[in-house]
């Protein structure tokens, strides 16, 4: 008769392709959004503290968020990133003078790659994963200004493929923006690993998605928890943590 040992967890297919969220996971802006478009303000005569500016851009933010991902069904575009990014200034700043010339400066100042930093934890991660993985990229609700950005930090230039929803057409959570992304890697999409700080525009997107997912919580209790205890293997809070 045949042995009867402990149950085992089913093991998960290996990891060919490690892809990082941008903003929150791999880098951060520097100086901070609300500084940044403090700044930006009063080069027009609009001052405002920073934290009020910051508290503004929060709201904004999550408005068109809404709307991308309702109105506009999680499609986007070049011109869509354009136009989101032009009605977040003008929701901050309602006031402006000339809101295209304010827009405009701050368009700029974020493709930047010196108003960018790389977290402390990402170098010897992206080390590691690079002698371990066939890919390790970038999947980020971004345009195409995050690929000079990558270019100029190293060592984001060494990361491929670059995958961002401005050229996909979809934003994550659509599933789209996932299928579109393996279909980039030529592997299977049990075999892709997604990182990133969204727990719903990552970790849960991905694994609706078949993918592998590891949620980067770096400010824990942020965001509502409400997966079962199963998650608890699957969230980090620096990269350091992190295991495949």
């Amino acid at each position: 008769m045949e042995a009867v040992g402990p149950t085992r967890t089913k093991a998960r297919p290996r990891v060919r392709a490690v892809l990082f969220d941008a903003v929150g996971t791999l880098i951060r802006p520097e100086p901070s959004v609300g500084v940044a478009y403090a700044a930006a303000a009063a080069r027009q005569g609009i001052n405002l503290p920073a934290d009020e500016v910051q508290a503004r851009f929060r709201k904004a933010f999550a408005a068109e968020e809404f709307a991308d991902r309702h109105s506009g069904q999680g499609r986007t575009s070049h011109e869509r990133e354009v136009q989101r990014w032009r009605c977040i200034v003008a929701a901050v700043f309602p006031g402006a003078r000339d809101p295209e010339a304010l827009f405009a400066d701050l368009w700029d100042h974020f493709a930047d790659a010196a108003n960018w930093r790389l977290f402390a934890d990402v170098p010897p991660v992206l080390a590691r994963l690079r002698a371990e993985v066939d890919w390790v990229g970038v999947a980020s609700n971004f345009d195409q200004r995050l690929h000079a950005i990558c270019q100029h930090i190293p060592p984001l230039s060494q990361l491929a493929p670059v995958i961002v929803s401005a050229e996909v057409g979809w934003r994550k959570p659509c599933q789209q923006f996932f299928a579109a992304a393996a279909a980039a890697l030529s592997v299977a999409p049990s075999e892709i690993l997604l990182v990133g700080d969204d727990l719903e525009n990552d970790y849960r997107a991905a694994v609706a998605a078949g993918w592998q997912a590891v949620w980067l919580d770096r400010q824990p209790g942020t965001q509502p928890l409400r997966e079962p205890p199963a998650l608890a293997d699957r969230a980090i809070t620096q990269l350091s943590e992190l295991r495949w």
